[in-house]
């Protein structure tokens, strides 16, 4: 896994080494056993741990700071403005927007895609324009453009892939056309962990004048992000793969195409004033924030991004590449297993099928040995067809595993191919 493609600027000497033993300590959940082993978890990519400064934020905000945020006037409801807006400004920063009004906090991901489709998509997609994705997307950035499509006449296009799992630039190039009028690609693919050169795909659509959105779900727990210096139009990422909680997420938008765009829901806050005849909406962000907000999971947000900022991106980008390198060896060892996607460019994900064992069969194994895996086709039906399985083992790795966790997902492995056969 390199820091490149859309990340922040190259350090000047390498990060010092994770103590990865105190970081363990920081994760209370790690410390249990399941069926009488010590836990495994590597299903990051699906949802990853959180961090006792973070659940002790949530809490902290809970028990002493809560209320309804911005439309307040007691002490209370002030306190927790405050630390909502706090939180804007954190992800403002932690992915180098331009200001805090380009971030706009949605449920995760998949609500920020959809924000996206239905408003700047259906005000300016029209029948048989194109947009266009890729093969290796997430089920979140294939249906709502299919939806669009469906409700537009305009055409969804697709970007095929190597056997490699690596996007096919050539082919990308020449799909990006006059007709093409957006653009929606995975920074790092959940399946393969292939890690995009969003730079150059956002130049080659912004010759044409496209805007590009890129599913960033994958990306920000593991590399640092720019988001000025990749140009990318929209940026989407979900708060519990990032090690914060479940229910928030963030939108970043160019504040130009933002203030153009209509809301997305309608309600309280969003507006500036209503009368039965007439509604006019309130600036952005507010006018994408209908209803009261998940106030708790922002804050829970913010206290994560600080907890992952006093680590270091870059210092957590170099264990995991390592990490991923030295799994990747050991299961590429293993008779009979096949991985999935082996971009020279990858994050923390291996894919793998064995031969003679389900995913599903090995995933519960693996649990049998206290070793949180995923099996399914991840989100990701129409990537499992371009490689011909109907689902794939998953192993996803985070900051705080290990290499003897390494070990004893492979020695699980083997225990479950020779049960097998």
């Amino acid at each position: 896994m390199k820091p490149s493609q859309g990340i922040g600027p190259n350090q000047q000497s390498p990060p010092p080494p994770l103590d990865v033993n105190r970081i363990r300590e920081d994760f209370p959940i790690l410390k249990q056993r399941i069926h009488g082993k010590p836990l495994v978890y590597l299903d990051n990519a699906a949802s990853a741990q959180k961090p006792q400064a973070v659940i002790d934020a949530i809490s902290h905000f809970y028990s002493t700071n809560y209320a309804n945020v911005h439309r307040g006037i007691h002490w209370l409801s002030e306190r927790a403005t405050e630390a909502y807006e706090a939180a804007r400004v954190s992800v403002q920063r932690f992915i180098g927007a331009a200001e805090a009004n380009e971030i706009i906090f949605v449920r995760g991901t998949t609500e920020a895609i959809n924000l996206v489709a239905q408003t700047y998509g259906k005000t300016h997609v029209r029948a048989g324009d194109e947009i266009l994705i890729s093969t290796m997307e997430h089920h979140s950035n294939i249906v709502p453009w299919q939806m669009l499509c469906e409700a537009t006449g305009a055409v969804l296009r697709v970007v095929p892939i190597s056997d490699e799992g690596e996007l096919l630039l050539d082919d990308y190039e020449s799909l990006v056309t006059t007709k093409t009028k957006f653009v929606a690609i995975a920074h790092v693919s959940n399946v393969l962990g292939t890690v995009n050169p969003i730079r150059r795909i956002v130049e080659i659509a912004h010759r044409h004048q496209v805007p590009v959105l890129v599913d960033g779900a994958q990306a920000a727990p593991h590399v640092a992000l720019d988001v000025q210096a990749l140009d990318c139009d929209f940026y989407a990422f979900s708060g519990h793969k990032l090690f914060g909680p479940t229910g928030v997420g963030v939108l970043y938008g160019k504040a130009s195409l933002l203030e153009a765009m209509p809301p997305y829901q309608g309600g309280g806050h969003m507006i500036q004033s209503v009368t039965f005849e007439k509604t006019t909406y309130n600036k952005v962000p507010d006018r994408f924030e209908a209803g009261t907000p998940n106030i708790a999971g922002v804050v829970g947000l913010g206290a994560a991004i600080d907890y992952v900022n006093e680590i270091g991106l870059e210092a957590i980008t170099a264990y995991e590449r390592e990490l991923l390198a030295y799994a990747t060896d050991r299961l590429s060892k293993i008779s009979g297993l096949r991985l999935i996607g082996t971009a020279k460019e990858k994050a923390g994900v291996l894919s793998f099928v064995a031969e003679g064992v389900h995913p599903h069969d090995l995933g519960t194994l693996l649990d049998n040995e206290g070793i949180a895996i995923r099996a399914g086709h991840h989100c990701a039906q129409p990537l499992m067809s371009r490689f011909g399985v109907p689902a794939t083992a998953r192993a996803s790795l985070a900051f705080y595993n290990t290499r003897e966790e390494i070990d004893v997902l492979t020695a699980g492995i083997h225990k479950a191919i020779e049960f097998f056969t």
